[in-house]
């Protein structure tokens, strides 16, 4: 992980996630994944671009399968957006920065 986006567990993804004041976008990925790895500078922008509003998490989900299974990932990189404990929207594959501003700009106003 960096400076700027969480490292989700199982043990932690309840308090980081369902708890949180603030919207919470998921990254469900692994190691091996190419396209989770494309995909990772932009979701660094994007959590530095959000800091204070928007978390940016990501969840090995090969260590933490059980959590992908709760919400039914079955393919990665997988990106939910998270607001007030429930999932808001849903990316599956590796996307465009402007594709995922959108989805979050669904739920939080624009980053002036």
């Amino acid at each position: 992980m960096s400076d700027v986006t969480i490292e989700l567990t199982a043990d932690n993804f309840d308090s980081e996630v369902l708890q949180s004041d603030t919207p919470v976008l998921v990254d469900f990925w692994a190691e091996w994944c190419a396209p989770c790895r494309m995909v990772a500078p932009t979701l660094e922008e994007i959590a530095t671009t959000y800091a204070g509003t928007v978390k940016v998490g990501k969840l090995d989900v090969d260590s933490h399968g059980e959590v992908a299974a709760r919400y039914s990932v079955r393919g990665i990189p997988t990106l939910l957006l998270f607001s007030n404990g429930e999932v808001r929207e849903q990316i599956v594959g590796a996307s465009s920065k402007d594709t995922l501003v959108r989805m979050i700009e669904k739920v939080v106003p624009p980053v002036v």
